[in-house]
């Protein structure tokens, strides 16, 4: 992997949902991280469901914070809902946080 993807998913993962003690990337609400020309950062993701509180708020963090980070100069970041999220999408860690 890339070290400016490693930087993006470290990035991220400083990210939580508001609702859930858990960061957005170990929760799979990213489903694709790409780095084209070393300098931009394909982003898609998607909310626990389309009716989230946060669903202006949280894809402008995730495109804010990785904008910060050194060698970024854009941020194309998609919101997607296909295929939807589900709890199997949880990484081991995020089910043992809750108790899943």
């Amino acid at each position: 992997m890339n070290n400016l993807k490693e930087k993006i998913i470290k990035e991220i993962k400083k990210i939580y949902d508001p609702e859930i003690p858990v960061n957005i990337f170990e929760l799979g609400l990213i489903y694709k991280i790409e780095v084209i020309d070393n300098k931009k950062a394909l982003i898609e993701m998607t909310l626990t469901s389309p009716n989230c509180p946060v669903a202006e708020s949280l894809p402008n963090s995730v495109k804010e914070n990785i904008l910060k980070i050194d060698g970024v100069e854009d941020v194309e970041l998609k919101l997607v809902w296909d295929p939807p999220w589900t709890k199997e999408k949880m990484s081991e860690a995020a089910k043992l946080e809750l108790n899943l």
